[in-house]
């Protein structure tokens, strides 16, 4: 299915990646199941943000997962806030794919 990025407007599949998610949880995925975990738009469907990776790091997907998690409700003194919603995507690359987040030319 190599025709995914051709059915989406490249430049919503450029805004579709918000940020990488670097934690602990996600380096223990990385390391044990070759997934990365990107933050990505309230919106985004699992084919788009398949085809954004694909299109952005030049790698091969295997699968997507994703998590909604509702934002938290936070006291500043005497006023209440509350953080957004964060959907998380696990990407799981195929065999063989690895994935630069450092910046660096590959």
């Amino acid at each position: 299915m190599s025709t995914a990025a051709t059915k989406f407007d490249e430049g919503r599949l450029m805004q579709v990646l918000v940020a990488p998610i670097v934690s602990e949880k996600a380096t223990m995925v990385a390391d044990k199941s070759n997934a990365v975990t990107f933050k990505v738009l309230q919106d985004a469907s699992k084919p788009e943000i398949k085809a954004a990776v694909e299109l952005m790091f030049k790698v091969e997907v295997k699968g997507v997962s994703v998590v909604n998690t509702k934002g938290k409700t936070k006291r500043f003194g005497k006023s209440v806030g509350r953080r957004d919603n964060v959907r998380k995507a696990y990407v799981t690359l195929k065999p063989g794919q690895e994935l630069n987040l450092s910046g660096e030319a590959a």
